[in-house]
């Protein structure tokens, strides 16, 4: 080995003039000291021959000088430490500096519709990248652009396609019942009319605007009119009475003002019998129930229509776009994010939807219980139905009780006056039995009208499972939106799902995700790894959500109890007044008992006075007429 090539001590150090590195002097020749004391013995030829022999060597020494210190291959023997750390450094170095390929991200880049005239075939410096890590990159700052729109749009649909089954549970059912609820309406108005008809003919003809009015008013209350239904029933009946009783006193003229007073004595009297009670219960209980049903769940479809149209925050686009796209810059686009990882992104992204989950509950809890009623006693069907029979019922205890109910009135609104061409005209019971005839339940209609009626009744037995049915669906909305994270990230096209822990993208690498799961709603979002959150601003349309919410529950509730809220009388509120009566048939008062006595003449110029004297009302000159008036009916039994 040349001598030069490393350092040597002083005393050791050489000159290198061999052609391969040779030492000089060169080691002792054999024959050499023979030669030598021929060149002593020879003179000056020894002399001569020597001083050649050193000419002819000092250019090749030279030469082998210069190509010793010029670079070049190392001979062979041990190398020095510094020496080998180096060698062993280069391949590694070498591999480094080579550029991975972009072959992959390109393919799944291309499969998302996106152009590649931006799109390196090998990584690239990522100091422009402003989400990713600005390491090396497959992603141009144009590709991270359109990713991060692309994970926006992706996070919008996968919202809008998880909340897909709650939104169509109350779309369809929503159309279901309210279609059931009007055919049935119109159903019921029509087998009245058909059978009214039949039974009293013209004189129902002459007077059917009563009967359409009170139809046209529990439609209007249905499709979410401001109807009274106490209200409006009670004037049905006062109407009636007005009706009937001309056509049972035809010898009688009477004035606007007399059949005013008539009408007050509706309740007093109860010339229907008890079924103006009983189907006020069973109307007022069955159309706030069916009402209030629909209503909630057209509230219900239009609270899960807005909030799963999410509008993403910029914190959350960032967020989006690290979990779902980063892994494609950093050259895995196989490599799915950590389930963990994307329940935090997601609980951030979807804080204030999770707030929406305690009114929700309580809305669906409070939907179910009016559910119990449509399947209950007071259900629509069971009322609509045979409501012309119960109406021809009340019209037949008018007229068995036409005579008492007559005398009363005379007693209480004064004599009328006779009517000029029938002041001899054939006696009361006479002339009312020639109008009517009692009902016979086997004439009701079965044409078209009663055929529809039965067709209605299978689809209410159908709507009954339809009730139960909707039950089960609603029971199973309960905390959507508060497992909506888990729901989207349980998804096997966004996450790597639970079991893989090392296998999945945690954000910056390929390994296992670390940081705790947030809890759910806004508040507990204020140390979430991934999602910047200001939990000082709610989202004030998911607030209004939960106003919205709130207002129906009390709606539903009320509508258990058979009370309508848009009705209610708040200046007392524990008389549970409203439209929807709470009492039941065996506990509901009777105000006053039938007199049946007949009442002797009163002189008509007195019916004024008196008529304003007793009319009913919560007055204390009312109540003083009343406990005379009980007062009396004892001593007359």
């Amino acid at each position: 080995m040349c001598a030069c090539a490393r350092p040597s001590p002083p005393h050791l150090a050489k000159v290198c003039l061999g052609g391969r590195g040779a030492p000089w002097p060169p080691p002792p020749q054999p024959g050499g000291a023979a030669e030598a004391r021929r060149g002593a013995g020879g003179g000056g030829a020894g002399v001569a021959r020597r001083s050649g022999v050193a000419r002819r060597a000092m250019p090749a020494a030279r030469g082998a000088a210069r190509r010793c210190a010029l670079p070049g291959p190392l001979l062979p023997g041990p190398p020095p430490p510094l020496l080998l750390m180096v060698l062993l450094m280069l391949p590694a170095a070498g591999a480094e500096g080579k550029a991975r390929s972009c072959g992959e991200v390109r393919q799944a880049y291309s499969a998302k519709g996106f152009s590649l005239a931006s799109v390196p075939y090998q990584e690239i410096a990522g100091e422009h990248l402003r989400i990713c890590p600005q390491e090396y990159t497959c992603c141009t700052s144009e590709m991270e652009d359109k990713l991060s729109q692309q994970s926006k749009l992706e996070f919008e649909n996968l919202v809008e396609e998880t909340s897909h089954f709650v939104r169509t549970t109350f779309v369809s059912r929503h159309k279901k019942f309210d279609e059931f609820f009007r055919e049935l309406l119109e159903n019921a108005e029509r087998s009245l009319n058909d059978m009214f008809v039949r039974t009293y003919g013209m004189l129902y003809m002459q007077n059917s605007e009563v009967f359409q009015d009170l139809f046209t008013e529990l439609k209007r209350y249905y499709t979410g009119g401001n109807v009274n239904l106490e209200e409006m029933l009670n004037d049905f009946w006062a109407r009636l009475l007005e009706r009937m009783f001309q056509l049972i006193n035809p010898q009688y003229h009477f004035s606007e003002d007399y059949l005013e007073c008539v009408s007050k004595y509706t309740d007093q009297l109860k010339p229907f019998g008890d079924v103006p009670r009983k189907l006020k219960v069973q109307v007022t209980r069955a159309f706030i129930a069916a009402r209030t049903f629909v209503q909630g769940l057209t509230v219900g479809r239009e609270v899960a229509n807005r909030v799963s149209k999410v509008s993403p925050t910029p914190g959350c686009i960032r967020a989006l776009m690290k979990m779902l796209y980063c892994p494609y810059c950093r050259g895995l686009p196989t490599v799915k994010p950590c389930n963990n990882y994307c329940l935090n992104v997601m609980k951030g992204c979807l804080a204030n939807q999770a707030d929406l989950d305690t009114e929700w509950n309580l809305f669906i809890d409070a939907m179910l219980l009016v559910a119990e009623r449509l399947e209950g006693p007071f259900n629509i069907e069971s009322v609509m139905d045979p409501i012309d029979v119960k109406i021809s019922e009340a019209i037949m205890n008018m007229q068995e009780n036409s005579m008492q109910v007559s005398a009363k009135i005379f007693q209480g609104c004064g004599q009328p006056k006779p009517a000029p061409a029938l002041r001899s005209s054939r006696s009361v019971a006479e002339n009312f039995n020639t109008r009517f005839r009692p009902y016979n339940p086997e004439e009701r209609p079965t044409t078209a009208a009663g055929t529809s009626l039965d067709r209605l009744r299978t689809i209410w037995r159908t709507m009954q499972h339809g009730v139960t049915d909707i039950k089960e669906k609603l029971k199973l909305s309960k905390k959507f939106w508060s497992t909506l994270p888990y729901t989207i990230c349980k998804d096997e096209r966004v996450t790597a799902g639970p079991s893989v822990e090392e296998d999945c993208w945690n954000g910056h690498t390929k390994a296992r995700y670390l940081p705790e799961i947030m809890n759910d709603g806004l508040t507990n979002q204020i140390n979430n790894p991934e999602v910047d959150v200001d939990i000082t601003r709610p989202d004030t349309f998911i607030r209004q959500q939960i106003m919205a919410l709130r207002v129906m529950t009390n709606k539903l509730k009320n509508a258990y109890n058979g009370n309508d809220v848009n009705f209610q009388d708040t200046s007392d509120e524990t008389s549970g007044s409203g439209s929807g009566s709470g009492c039941t048939d065996d506990i509901c008062p009777t105000e006053f008992d039938f007199i049946t006595t007949e009442a002797p003449p009163v002189d008509s110029d007195r019916r004024e006075v008196e008529a304003s004297a007793t009319q009913p009302g919560w007055s204390l000159q009312t109540l003083l007429v009343i406990f005379i008036s009980l007062i009396l009916q004892r001593q007359w039994r």
